[in-house]
């Protein structure tokens, strides 16, 4: 499986860094706590809408 593009970036007018993966947004104190929490977030099993 092919893993998605995911993007991180300093928060403007804020602590921490934020990253965006298909459709999900994280936030961490550093990037690479961003994107643990967005492994975590894309792990997670889709719930029904």
């Amino acid at each position: 499986m092919k893993k998605p593009k995911m993007t991180v970036f300093k928060i403007k007018n804020r602590r921490g860094y934020a990253a965006i993966c298909s459709g999900h947004l994280t936030e961490g104190s550093s990037a690479a706590e961003a994107l643990y929490r967005m492994e975590k977030a894309l792990k997670r099993k889709k719930k029904r809408s």
